[in-house]
């Protein structure tokens, strides 16, 4: 890792070179800018290199503009915007997260209590039955099975909710995170 590149890591800098700030937002979005969408593109240039830093990590957004673009004064446009869509995101991440979770509790419900009557079908046919091959190999697949149905709730709960925990952090982070526009004399290039 080059000492340049370690700077910009420690510092959180993310920065977009746009020709015109309407690239920014979504252009189907018909909301004044501080409520728009941004340009899928734009969010998930941002989000990727959100997620390159520690979620404690402060963050700040340089968005190169060229100078033609000063007159609109986007300054407050593009704080505003970038805080209120990420915000936004954080709700979405969260409510994830809490239907994930109550998936995973139901789940886990429905899980043990598959596991308890296969393995209370198991005891009734070892008392039924004698110790017969083909008896025994039922016996355990009932055992099997109701450990396989234990799986998902288990998944769910153990790991599945740490990339959206992940998120919901990462959308914290740039939520809060400072923006600041600055302006090129030259061309911007593409």
């Amino acid at each position: 890792m080059t000492e340049n590149t370690r700077t910009v890591y420690v510092e959180g800098r993310i920065e977009l070179r746009l020709k015109e700030l309407n690239q920014l937002f979504d252009s189907f979005d018909p909301a004044p800018f501080h409520e728009k969408d941004l340009d899928q593109d734009a969010e998930e240039f941002i989000v990727s290199w959100a997620r390159e830093y520690p979620t404690d990590t402060p963050l700040t957004f340089i968005l190169h503009l060229p100078e033609n673009q000063r007159a609109s004064n986007p300054e407050e446009t593009v704080s505003n915007a970038i805080r209120n869509y990420f915000t936004y995101r954080v709700s979405l991440a969260r409510l994830e997260l809490k239907r994930l979770l109550q998936q995973g509790r139901t789940s886990l419900l429905v899980g043990l209590a598959f596991l308890a009557a296969c393995m209370g079908a198991r005891e009734i046919l070892k008392s039924f039955t004698e110790q017969q091959g083909w008896m025994v190999v039922f016996e355990e697949g009932l055992l099997i099975i109701g450990w396989v149905a234990m799986w998902k709730p288990l998944e769910i709960l153990l790991y599945d909710w740490w990339p959206v925990r992940r998120r919901v952090r990462t959308y914290e982070n740039l939520a809060k995170m400072k923006v600041e526009v600055r302006y090129a004399t030259g061309a911007v290039k593409p």
